[in-house]
């Protein structure tokens, strides 16, 4: 259902996931003055009036990336199985951390492998605002289950 609060939180969760997948969402610039993006696709490295090259697919990132909105949405519609909307919701958590894990891990392979600086950005923060509404989402959906379980003990 829409009207509950996590489907909300879920909800947000999608917009933002999606607007993460668009663009890049780590740039660096190394000491020739190259800007290296990571991207959906992969490392993009950008040498300004060279063009731009592939440098290397980064697939479990991308995997990671394409889960999270087809979770979330999954998590919304099994509004009427609120066991199954726990399990799906915890999924997604660890899902998210795993997203900001290997994020952190690309951006420093990139660090030292290009010898590059990182340039901050809006979507630097886009996974750990996901990892705080997919939290929110599984505390009220728990909060919804522990509601119904108590209405049942009053019957």
């Amino acid at each position: 259902m829409i009207q509950r609060i996590q489907s909300l939180y879920l909800s947000l969760t999608i917009l933002l996931s999606l607007l993460f997948l668009k663009g890049s969402f780590l740039n660096f610039i190394d000491k020739s003055g190259s800007v290296i993006k990571v991207t959906f696709k992969g490392i993009i490295g950008d040498k300004g009036g060279e063009g731009v090259e592939l440098i290397e697919k980064l697939l479990p990132l991308s995997a990671f990336m394409i889960l999270i909105p087809a979770l979330s949405l999954v998590t919304i519609l099994l509004f009427k199985n609120r066991k199954i909307q726990l399990w799906f919701s915890l999924s997604l958590i660890i899902i998210v951390v795993g997203l900001i894990i290997i994020s952190i891990l690309y951006s420093s392979i990139v660090i030292t492998q290009y010898d590059a600086n990182i340039i901050p950005g809006f979507k630097i923060i886009i996974p750990v605002m996901l990892l705080v509404f997919a939290l929110l989402a599984y505390r009220g959906i728990r909060k919804d289950d522990r509601l119904i379980k108590s209405f049942d003990r009053l019957r």
